[in-house]
């Protein structure tokens, strides 16, 4: 099976277009593919619609189409459909990318021609998430100082939930197994027993009811967090 190339691309798109009551060119100008409606020359009534066409997602296919949006607000970037989780995924990241940037999306098929268009082009509204926005004022809130610097790893990040998880460390390993309450009190953490219990790190374990201790490895999660 041969390699596939841009010009794969065009005669879809263009069947496309034309079944839209569109007269389609390729190669005009710096233009991949343009098409006017029937009977127009493209110097005044609706805007001509331009196509760029790659055989993949890139910030050079990025730039290409945020530079036609001088010509016209009608820019779609155009690639082939790929199957599998992974690039459905890719794609879906692609296209919320080319909405906030105003730029219209369309694949390919490439073994039938079959065209999907996946968002056209347009102002950008996002719609903000009031949970996400207060799950980050919360986490800001809860972090004491500023423990972790920004573009470190996730593993390396140390969150208002790690530190809660060292408090209760801390206070397990001066005082041995000990009561959910006790350790509430103690270190300020409300939801210890929480903590404890759901155990995301493996550092603690209920050795009677209600009653926690500090595990080997939450012993050595507190070392290394002290040599930190």
């Amino acid at each position: 099976m041969s390699k596939a190339a841009e010009t794969d691309l065009y005669p879809p798109v263009k069947a496309y277009l034309q079944a839209q009551g569109y007269v389609v060119k390729g190669e005009v100008g710096p233009a991949d593919v343009v098409a006017v409606r029937a009977g127009e020359h493209g110097d005044d009534g609706d805007d001509p619609v331009i196509v760029e066409l790659k055989l993949g997602f890139s910030l050079a296919l990025l730039q290409q189409g945020v530079a036609r949006l001088a010509v016209t607000d009608a820019v779609y970037l155009c690639v082939p459909r790929a199957a599998g989780k992974l690039a459905y995924r890719a794609l879906a990241e692609n296209i919320k990318l080319c909405r906030r940037l105003g730029l219209g999306v369309m694949t390919v098929r490439l073994k039938d021609g079959l065209i999907e268009v996946h968002c056209d082009p347009g102002p950008y509204a996002p719609r903000k998430s009031v949970l996400r926005k207060g799950r980050l004022l919360r986490e800001f809130a809860r972090r004491e100082g500023d423990p972790s610097m920004g573009g470190a790893t996730r593993a390396g990040l140390v969150t208002a939930y790690r530190q809660d998880a060292v408090k209760i460390a801390e206070f397990l390993a001066q005082q041995g197994p000990s009561k959910g309450a006790a350790v509430a009190k103690a270190t300020g953490v409300e939801k210890a027993t929480r903590v404890m219990a759901n155990d995301h790190y493996g550092w603690f374990e209920r050795v009677e009811k209600g009653i926690y201790a500090l595990t080997p490895r939450g012993a050595e999660g507190l070392a290394q967090y002290r040599q930190g």
